[in-house]
């Protein structure tokens, strides 16, 4: 593969019978199952995996980010964990309108960035589910900060972009770095060490919470954040949101995550006539069209108080459902206004399935860095509104919009069969309907459900999907089925080719429970994932 735009190998399946991880770095996925080994649960595995990738994979993810969970850990509906921020004390939307902003900053402003949750979510997960201690859980991701790690391929052809971020010295004090360059972050590894010794105080009132609150200082003597902000916890289990698809019960978190629309659109694909053979054009037309129909008004809906029982009303998704047709494209017009997320999936011996994300949002977030810890800050505000009277607009205390949609699957008894996620901004809840239809309906192993090539609906940019409602591209990804490019137009979709095993179609991993086995598929998009187990 000299391109670096292929797999090394054919793409496979893994199996074993105690425990297993699927991450985005092999040597996270390897952090995880050492946990298991080592007699902790899968919530244990899927801290310590989501800990290691934010010292190894800041261009994707970090303790500057949020989190989401979906955890099954007895018969029936799973826990849901929420860890996403909400914007300080001083967000104001007036201001930037004033200051001629129609949208909010994508970079470089600390107005988009929402107090993070990671660690506020990475110890609420441990101290409901977590078997180990925390030192025991947090070690490998301070030994990788302490002593070093290998640069990934996709890490090193980001550093370029915050070559001239200040505070970026982690990446860019020692000349280029190569796939394979050690790096080390003994800010990382201080802060971590800082949590394990005392906890949330550690991070929020720490080394971290000082600077964070620096950075909001305006000249002006106002501030985007008060010490009163960081005080208070991210981290909230709420019920889960849940709708029956296939045969299975799907599971995801609700509003203010726009995992709905997985359900949402699984259900509308349920009762079309979805081909046996995912290579008919037929069977991503009306993937395709499920996807629109669930997510054309979702700029309008979303936001953290809607209710997600009401956002998958059986009388309106059977509406969209038969406003879908065999033949053409539907008319979904109406304006209503590439991500840097990781997803992890970890099950153990008894069972208990994690499906956990975490986000930067946008690759290395707002490119703004909590000076001494050198965490890059997340650009999740971007998600907010700024149009007066609109429930998501940008306001102190409010959680934005989410992207992030990890996803789990029961059986009709209740027993875990799948944990699912990916990466991918807009398109994650599309990639997931992707792999419940293959694994669900065309019965797919993981390997080749993963490893499928894939559409994804698209606007101008990850965040921007349904900006024109409905209006959207259908990009195909090289490596899809032949006829699917053709058949979509056909169709009278606008479609685009997007190169083979791209970025842009996700990171997506998945595992599933069979007779007495676990089998899972690490995506092989981002080259140096593994499905690893015991």
């Amino acid at each position: 593969m000299p391109d670096g735009t292929q797999p090394l190998a054919p793409f496979a399946t893994r199996h074993a019978v105690h425990g297993m991880v699927c991450s985005v770095d092999h040597l996270a996925s390897e952090a995880g199952v050492a946990v298991l080994r080592a007699g902790g649960s899968a919530a244990d595995a899927a801290v310590a995996t989501s800990a290691f990738l934010a010292v190894t994979t800041q261009h994707m993810c970090g303790m500057g980010g949020d989190l989401f969970a979906v955890v099954h850990h007895q018969r029936g509906a799973p826990a849901v964990l929420n860890a996403s921020g909400r914007a300080g004390s001083g967000a104001d939307a007036d201001r930037l309108v004033s200051e001629g902003a129609t949208s909010m900053p994508f970079r470089d402003d600390i107005r988009s960035v929402p107090v993070p949750g990671c660690v506020d979510g990475w110890l609420a997960l441990h101290e409901r589910f977590g078997r180990l201690p925390l030192a025991d859980v947090l070690a490998p991701a301070v030994d990788a900060a302490d002593n070093g790690f290998p640069a990934s391929p996709t890490l090193a052809q980001a550093i370029p972009l915050v070559a001239d971020v200040a505070g970026a010295d982690d990446y860019t004090s020692g000349g280029r770095v190569r796939a394979g360059t050690v790096l080390r972050r003994p800010g990382v590894a201080r802060a971590l060490r800082a949590v394990v010794a005392d906890g949330r105080s550690g991070w929020y009132e720490g080394e971290f919470g000082e600077g964070l609150l620096a950075l909001g200082q305006r000249q002006d003597g106002t501030a985007e954040y008060e010490p009163a902000d960081l005080a208070t916890p991210a981290a909230d289990w709420v019920p889960a949101l849940g709708l029956r698809a296939f045969g299975h019960d799907l599971w995801t978190v609700p509003p203010n995550s726009q995992g709905y629309l997985t359900l949402a659109a699984a259900w509308i694909a349920e009762g079309l006539a979805l081909p046996d053979d995912p290579d008919d054009p037929l069977w991503a037309h009306l993937l395709v069209e499920a996807a629109r129909q669930a997510g054309h008004d979702r700029l309008a809906v979303l936001h953290e108080h809607a209710v997600g029982k009401a956002l998958l009303d059986l009388e309106e998704l059977g509406r969209r459902r038969r406003a879908i047709d065999v033949d053409r494209a539907a008319t979904l017009g109406g304006s209503a206004r590439a991500g840097g997320t990781i997803h992890l999936a970890t099950a153990d011996s008894e069972r208990m399935g994690v499906s956990l994300i975490q986000s930067n949002a946008a690759g290395w977030g707002a490119h703004l860095v909590v000076p001494g810890v050198k965490v890059f800050l997340q650009n999740r505000g971007i998600g907010f509104s700024l149009r007066p009277g609109h429930p998501a607009r940008y306001g102190p205390g409010r959680r934005p919009p989410h992207t992030l949609a990890p996803a789990l699957v029961t059986t009709p008894d209740g027993d875990l069969h799948t944990v699912l996620g990916t990466m991918g901004g807009d398109s994650q809840p599309q990639v997931l309907l992707q792999l419940v239809a293959r694994t669900l309906h065309n019965a797919q192993s993981p390997g080749a459900a993963v490893g499928a090539g894939r559409f994804a609906l698209a606007g101008p940019g990850g965040f921007t999907t349904w900006d024109q409602g409905g209006d959207v591209t259908v990009q195909v990804e090289g490596h899809a089925p032949g006829g699917w490019l053709e058949g979509l137009s056909a169709r009278g979709h606008r479609t685009e080719a997007a190169p083979a095993w791209s970025h842009g179609f996700g990171h997506a991993h998945l595992i599933t429970v069979g007779d007495g086995c676990l089998a899972g598929a690490s995506d092989p998009r981002p080259r140096t994932g593994s499905a690893s187990g015991w």
